[in-house]
């Protein structure tokens, strides 16, 4: 029998194993997050590709956009309201094979600010769509607080990561003394404004936004989250009415002093619900405009502490880089963080007449 003792790893040789181990797992974590990021954002790209083909099919059969929302009657208030009507995304739902859920829509009630309605449409309205939702931003968490004391209250939010723009102008209300929103949707207001047809496209399909990519609200007012957040003009400071401000060179100085205004104002419980529910037809709901480059180091801002208050509701993402638009011809193009605001505006805008060139952005 042999009495050689068996020899085995000595303490120094397990530690060098284990420091090589670990340094290979730090070299190829980075690159495993960076694949999966990749994929996130192509299937991010693939959500907005859906949205703008069933706007283009919209499009092609109607010879016009969706209503952003309509003025629908209440009858639990026993009139007409304009804060309680459909969001575009819901008008776009039998575009993207989703024709059971938009069958189970009841556009003769409210979706919003009607105790019957609210209720009533509660099977969408409440409904998680995967793709209104970007896979690198995290699904809120939240209870729908905020909207009514309907069933929203408690309800887990949907989440909307995709907005339908307003275009390149602060107002929403075709009553506005600068006039209707110069993108591919209107906010009615207070009044039923007509959709956008394809005439009014002037500078072209495919140099016009119809859907940003903003993140979600995170529900949580104590955190400060740049810049999803929503903060409210300090009082005193410019009204919708004396801005006039469709976005232009001309009127950066005037919008600068307005934002500045909004800096110094307040936070409040709409603050971090940007995004909250897809189906509701609300300015910070499911729509936006063009007016800052995308993550911009500010936060939105907005001119009442409303729901339908005009504002500026603009473009952000989990994307390193930039974020993703959908064009009005249903291409998505991935818009840089470095780009030109006057370049945003263009885009933003639907027959301002700007010469955009390809390699601008």
């Amino acid at each position: 029998m042999s009495n050689r003792a068996q020899r085995g790893f000595t303490l120094i040789e397990l530690l060098v194993v284990i420091a090589i181990i670990a340094v290979l797992i730090a070299l190829l974590l980075p690159a495993v997050q960076a694949a999966r990021e990749a994929a996130r954002r192509a299937q991010c790209v693939n959500n907005l590709k859906q949205i703008g083909l069933a706007l283009h099919n919209y499009i092609s059969s109607n010879d016009c956009a969706p209503p952003a929302d309509q003025r629908i009657y209440s009858p639990s208030q026993s009139k007409i309201i304009s804060n309680g009507d459909f969001s575009v995304h819901v008008r776009l739902l039998p575009f993207m094979e989703q024709s059971p859920m938009y069958n189970s829509v009841n556009f003769f009630l409210p979706v919003l600010n009607d105790a019957l309605g609210e209720y009533v449409n509660s099977t969408v309205s409440l409904s998680r769509v995967n793709g209104f939702l970007c896979p690198s931003a995290p699904w809120p968490a939240y209870l729908g607080t905020g909207l009514a004391a309907g069933p929203y209250t408690s309800a887990t939010a949907t989440g909307n990561c995709y907005f339908a723009s307003l275009g390149s102008t602060l107002e929403y209300d075709a009553t506005n003394t600068g006039g209707a929103p110069n993108g591919m949707f209107f906010f009615s207001g207070t009044i039923n404004a007509p959709p956008v047809r394809l005439a009014a496209v002037v500078d072209g399909l495919s140099n016009t936004i119809a859907f940003g990519e903003w993140k979600p609200g995170s529900g949580n007012l104590a955190t400060i989250s740049f810049p999803q957040d929503i903060q409210f003009a300090a009082a005193g400071s410019l009204t919708p009415n004396s801005t006039d401000m469709v976005m232009s060179p001309n009127n950066l100085v005037k919008f600068q002093t307005w934002q500045a205004s909004c800096l110094a104002g307040t936070r409040a419980p709409r603050t971090p619900t940007l995004g909250q529910f897809w189906a509701v037809g609300l300015p910070m709901l499911t729509m936006g405009n063009i007016i800052l480059g995308p993550n911009p180091k500010s936060p939105n801002c907005a001119f009442t502490n409303s729901y339908n208050s005009a504002g500026a509701y603009g473009l952000s993402s989990y994307h390193s880089g930039g974020c993703n638009v959908a064009m009005g011809d249903g291409s998505v193009r991935f818009l840089k963080d470095s780009v030109a605001l006057p370049t945003v505006w263009a885009l933003g805008s639907r027959a301002q007449g700007e010469v955009i060139s390809a390699d601008s952005y």
